[in-house]
């Protein structure tokens, strides 16, 4: 654990102090977000905040590489396929930055991303099977293996940039869903006494320090948006790390759940649930827009105002705690979906409904008992 802390904290320190040459790479070649009448930033805010994230997992893989548990006790395997997806999200990355300043076409960017999933598939990270309780493996031949990793990596990939409206919400969203997946993979590994060096954890610490230590820089007031280059990294290693999580465990190591019980069904599941299950807001939000705009007679694609973020602050949130709320539901969903799949029994539910009674209460009443005035003074 303690490695996988240090990873965290090289990530997030070197994230930090990179985002300063980031945001001036920016301001020299022009990669400014200009203000549209659907942003809620009052000033131009320069991009490339992805280029500081992948020097931060960068700087912690090569850390990794040194420190003893890591690179012993897990084989060659963790820092193989780790290094197989820091240079899949190097390229994805890469197609980020052109369009941060040419901005690209959505076909041509939809092609990069593919040329990322195919560098994963042939660097042998997929699908391969799903287990059951009885330690059954479902296979899946390489080409539905490939397919079903296709869809992941880049459902994930646009969902984070989708969610990526408000500052710091991306960032912060990401971060937690990798905080989730690590616990996940760090206690199933321990419940079921299976080596704890593994590439799905050190992704996932990695990558929720490189968003920790971009967050000082992109909470509001943001200096530095992580554009198209930060928003396709982050959602390429998050799935990434989901799928290399499949090629850890065989169908027989992973029995036993939390308190001595069986494994819930839903742990064999989690690749390819927890991408999606901490994006459900935002993807519920797309879903909206859709039959919205389509309802309106305009076309699905057609920008406005009206997006849950814009509707918190409608309500009466100030900016900053908008974003806290949209945090608060993606923890509650993806550590919610890990603490179903782990542990059973009436403490687990009384804790996932008293979780939910918080974030509701938070979400719908702080702006009706809160003055105006005061729902204001954070937005300064």
């Amino acid at each position: 654990m303690r490695e996988y802390l240090l990873i965290f904290l090289v990530a997030a320190a070197v994230t930090y102090l990179l985002t300063v040459f980031a945001r001036e790479i920016a301001l020299r070649t022009g990669a400014v977000a200009e203000v549209r009448d659907r942003d809620v930033h009052a000033e131009p805010i320069p991009y490339l905040g992805g280029l500081a994230m992948l020097g931060g997992l960068v700087a912690a893989y090569a850390v990794g590489r040194e420190l003893p548990f890591l690179s012993t006790a897990g084989g060659p395997f963790v820092f193989e396929d780790a290094g197989a997806v820091l240079l899949a999200g190097a390229l994805v990355c890469g197609v980020g930055v052109l369009d941060d300043l040419f901005e690209l076409d959505a076909l041509t960017k939809l092609g990069g991303q593919v040329i990322a999933v195919a560098f994963l598939v042939y660097s042998g990270i997929q699908f391969i099977f799903f287990p059951d309780t009885t330690g059954y493996q479902y296979s899946l031949d390489p080409a539905q293996g490939a397919l079903l990793a296709a869809l992941i990596v880049i459902g994930t990939i646009n969902a984070v940039n989708f969610v990526d409206g408000l500052d710091g919400l991306a960032a912060g969203v990401v971060g937690i869903g990798a905080a989730a997946f690590f616990v996940f993979s760090y206690q199933l590994a321990s419940l079921n006494a299976a080596p704890l060096a593994m590439t799905s954890a050190f992704l996932s610490a990695a990558l929720a320090g490189a968003c920790v230590g971009f967050l000082p820089h992109n909470f509001h007031p943001a200096r530095l948006f992580m554009g198209d280059s930060g928003s396709m990294l982050l959602g390429l290693v998050l799935s990434a790390s989901a799928l290399t999580i499949t090629t850890q465990f065989q169908g027989t190591e992973i029995t036993r759940g939390g308190a001595g019980s069986d494994v819930n069904p839903i742990a064999f599941f989690l690749p390819l649930l927890l991408p999606v299950a901490i994006l459900v807001v935002p993807l519920a939000d797309l879903a909206l827009a859709v039959v919205r705009r389509t309802r309106a007679g305009r076309s699905p694609f057609a920008p406005d105002k009206q997006h849950l973020h814009h509707r918190l602050l409608e309500i009466g949130h100030s900016h900053r705690r908008a974003v806290v709320i949209m945090w608060l539901w993606a923890g509650l969903i993806a550590f919610g979906t890990v603490l179903a799949s782990l542990y059973t029994g009436m403490l687990m539910w009384s804790a996932l409904m008293a979780a939910t009674a918080i974030t509701i209460t938070l979400t719908f009443l702080v702006p009706v008992v809160q003055s105006p005035h005061l729902g204001t003074v954070d937005d300064e």
